[in-house]
């Protein structure tokens, strides 16, 4: 069933075509189990649970598109219809799905980290809402923490930004997909570009869009070291 949001399709692009190099395990940390499940099990139902949430694709390091596929078919989620590979870095993976949906126009795309598994159905909700009036949305918390902007070798203190100014950014991140199309288009004409979000991406090369921003919550915690996957076990599994 397509969700009533100006006739537009809600799609979550679920991104875990990362090697996990960070976190130090044998397999990518979206294949950690906790709370009785993998992580990106945790991540793709919330979106298959989400109501507003018409299709599911999953970016996937090449390599695990076997391993994934036999997770899907296990779960038999009914709105996982693409299983795409993503690349080396985090954009290509953004591109992948962009280029899968190279045909659509009247679509939402809703970049969710694999590594966030946490994430609640009142965020994803939220976000597709926004896109009713946003052609562009991102997902933050107030930082809690002073911010040092240092010099390039880390040793000393250039500037303290307000922190009532500055936001710590989660996903869902979610776009028009003519939006985030036309800013990829941009960025891959640029010999210098580099990117670690979405979100970067437009804001430099179609800074005339804006950003809403959703709040996001605390618990929407990314697996990055080891000792997160113990957070995210109480935050999933709160009873145990």
């Amino acid at each position: 069933m397509r969700s009533d949001n100006n006739r537009r399709k809600n799609i979550a692009v679920v991104l875990a075509g990362g090697s996990g190099q960070r976190f130090g395990a044998d397999l990518p940390k979206q294949f950690l189990p906790v709370a009785g499940k993998t992580v990106i099990e945790h991540s793709v139902e919330a979106f298959e649970q989400c109501i507003s949430i018409d299709e599911i694709a999953i970016v996937m390091h090449a390599d695990y598109l076997p391993m994934m596929q036999d997770i899907i078919n296990k779960n038999r989620w009914k709105k996982v219809r693409k299983l795409l590979p993503g690349g080396a870095e985090r954009h290509y993976s953004t591109l992948s799905a962009i280029s899968a949906y190279e045909n659509t126009f009247d679509t939402n795309l809703i970049f969710h980290d694999a590594a966030r598994p946490a994430v609640s159905l009142r965020i994803i909700n939220d976000t597709v809402t926004a896109l009713q009036t946003h052609s562009a949305v991102a997902v933050a918390v107030p930082t809690t923490d002073t911010i040092f902007e240092v010099t390039e070798d880390g040793c000393y203190i250039t500037d303290i930004p307000l922190r009532s100014r500055l936001c710590c950014a989660q996903t869902p991140q979610a776009f028009h997909i003519d939006v985030i199309r036309e800013a990829y288009r941009k960025a891959l004409q640029d010999p210098y570009f580099t990117s670690t979000d979405d979100c970067g991406v437009l804001h430099k090369y179609c800074p005339e869009i804006p950003i809403f921003i959703v709040p996001g919550d605390p618990s929407n915690l990314k697996l990055t070291y080891p000792g997160d996957s113990t957070i995210l076990e109480r935050i999933l599994k709160p009873n145990v």
